[in-house]
């Protein structure tokens, strides 16, 4: 029995386990969609952005290392999708993003609503073509798919609005194994790592997403060599919690800890991480960096010795090499000043923090005592967040309290834009997360700059009744813009958001909606918003002037905000 272009794509989802497909809907992909309505395992989502989409499709092919799809159709439809493409291409998770395209007829012709999807989807995919007739099928499908989980990449495949009613000449199975496999670097590259590491004094750790799924042997490894452990922020999932060896974040959301383990290290050793700010790397050191994609390795630190496989067997390699270090000053020092950091982290999301002398201070500064700190809104969704639940946050100062006041314990998870560095992220990969299991607890940490920019998907999250919670830092502000421009010594401009009550939307969208105004009445607004088994909106109105000090703050820097600071507020007298 012969099976349309359209029955063949959804029986091929159908497959793979694919159990969501996100999108809007146009006349373009109606074959695909009609056949998706008919499909007893695949379930239609209809966002109300393409943006949104893509990004909840990545959301879910990274939480369950699977095919995330998306649609979009013709020309409008698929340029929405491109920056959650982007999203997933740069995250190195695997989607297949389907195009409508106007009919083949009028390719070409400049058409309404025509783009060359081809030429439109060349850097952020790994795979693209336009079915132009239906004897390519299903062999073009099955390349698209192979090389999308292949290569962890985005493939795209635009089917004209005419061809995907039209029948499969051909209609055999559809062969879609991909089978996976562990790289392990020869032993003379290990003995040469090995030796390098053994001669190499003081030896930190900067560990990425690609050793997640080797914890064991990467504790195992810092222990043998008393290293202390930095983590990159993807890499908070699944090294955080009970990790005697790990000292937070580097960079300008990390700490002071994790910049003295790379700064009073003799050599790096760099586990399945790419990070990416040079500044943040110390110079002089010996480097050891793993990494099973090849281009990775030496492109943001020179690098003495380059392994270029999996994480889990080269540590395992390594392991049957190096010698057990009897002195442990170095982790010992590290953590000493990770766990002071953390008594300071803790006082500053303390209740009545800004009550003392300190906060008479500031109040008299700033005058925004009355305010929610950023700090205790994130340590109070911690606490009251279950441990397996999964997490996603807006690129930006939402981040920045995530990874300071989140810990990422039991079995929770986390992603976010952190490669791409994209807005309106949070809310839509959340949207993919809680549609992966609705019983599981999904949170979103979102800015409110980013909320508002793709406000409409929160009728997606009503209609699929999700019971998702969105925790709105609610500055009022672009806030790392508004940090950025003062580290710079630049006045703030720019920035200033002017919100509406985003509780009072929520409510007006069938969603529970709780906003918070004063810092007093935090603790039982999480409880309530916790405690409901629907989707909340809690918009929490966050002091604008709380700054996050960066692991290693300089001088300029201090000088650039004090100098800003004077010339806000002579621009305010002024005004």
């Amino acid at each position: 029995m012969s099976r349309t272009v359209a029955r063949l794509f959804i029986d091929t989802l159908e497959e793979l386990g694919v159990r969501h497909v996100f999108g809007v809907v146009g006349d373009a992909l109606n074959p695909l969609t009609d056949a998706i309505r008919t499909s007893e395992s695949l379930t239609w989502v209809g966002c109300r952005h393409e943006e949104a989409a893509a990004f909840a499709a990545g959301a879910q092919s990274q939480l369950s290392d699977t095919l995330g799809v998306c649609m979009g159709t013709v020309g409008p439809g698929s340029v929405h999708l491109l920056n959650g493409l982007y999203d997933a291409a740069k995250s190195g998770t695997p989607v297949l993003a389907i195009a409508g395209q106007v009919p083949l007829s009028e390719v070409g012709t400049d058409y309404f609503q025509e783009v060359d999807n081809d030429l439109l989807f060349k850097d952020v995919a790994v795979f693209r073509a336009t079915v132009t007739s239906p004897e390519q099928l299903p062999a073009l499908l099955e390349v698209a798919v192979r090389t999308a989980i292949g290569r962890r990449g985005v493939a795209v495949l635009t089917i004209p609005g005419d061809i995907g009613g039209q029948e499969v000449p051909a209609d055999r199975p559809v062969r879609l194994s991909v089978a996976g496999s562990e790289n392990r670097p020869e032993d003379p590259a290990l003995d040469e790592a090995a030796r390098l590491i053994d001669d190499g004094g003081n030896v930190t750790l900067l560990v990425g997403r690609g050793a997640r799924t080797s914890r064991e042997d990467v504790l195992t490894l810092a222990d043998r060599l008393a290293a202390p452990m930095v983590l990159t922020l993807k890499a908070k999932e699944g090294f955080e919690g009970d990790n005697p060896f790990q000292v937070g974040q580097t960079g300008l959301i990390g700490n002071p800890a994790a910049a003295h383990a790379m700064d009073h290290a003799d050599t790096l050793v760099l586990l399945g991480t790419d990070f990416p700010y040079r500044d943040w790397y110390p110079e002089g050191k010996k480097v050891v960096q793993v990494d099973r994609v090849a281009e990775h390795i030496g492109r943001r630190v020179p690098v003495d010795v380059a392994l270029a496989a999996d994480v889990g067997p080269t540590v395992r390699g390594l392991l049957e090499r190096v010698a057990p270090r009897e002195d442990r000053k170095h982790l010992d020092s590290a953590r000493e000043k990770f766990t002071q950091w953390q008594e300071g982290q803790r006082r500053l999301a303390a209740p009545g923090h800004d009550k003392g002398l300190i906060g008479r201070v500031r109040s008299a500064f700033d005058n925004r005592d009355h305010l929610v700190r950023p700090e205790a809104l994130a340590a109070a969704v911690d606490a009251a967040a279950d441990d397996d639940a999964v997490f996603t946050s807006d690129t930006g100062m939402a981040t920045v309290w995530l990874s300071r006041f989140v810990e990422m314990r039991g079995s929770r998870r986390l992603i976010g834009s952190y490669n791409l560095g994209s807005m309106a992220n949070a809310m839509p990969q959340a949207i993919g997360a809680q549609l992966l299991d609705r019983e599981r607890q999904t949170v979103a940490f979102c800015g409110d700059g980013g909320l508002s920019m793709l406000l409409g998907d929160l009728m997606t999250i009503r209609s699929e009744r999700l019971p998702v919670k969105l925790v709105v830092f609610d500055n009022q502000r672009l806030g790392m813009v508004k940090l950025e421009q003062e580290q710079a010594g630049l006045p703030e401009f720019g920035t200033v958001l002017d919100n509406p009550d985003f509780a009072a939307v929520a409510q007006a969208l069938g969603i529970t909606g709780i906003r918070v105004e004063r810092a007093e009445d935090l603790p039982d607004a999480i409880g309530r918003a916790f405690a409901d088994p629907g989707p909340v909106v809690l918009d929490v109105l966050t002091n604008p002037d709380e700054i996050a000090v960066p692991a290693k703050p300089t001088v300029q820097q201090g000088w650039g905000f004090a100098i800003a600071k004077v010339r806000e507020n002579l621009n305010s007298i002024g005004s």
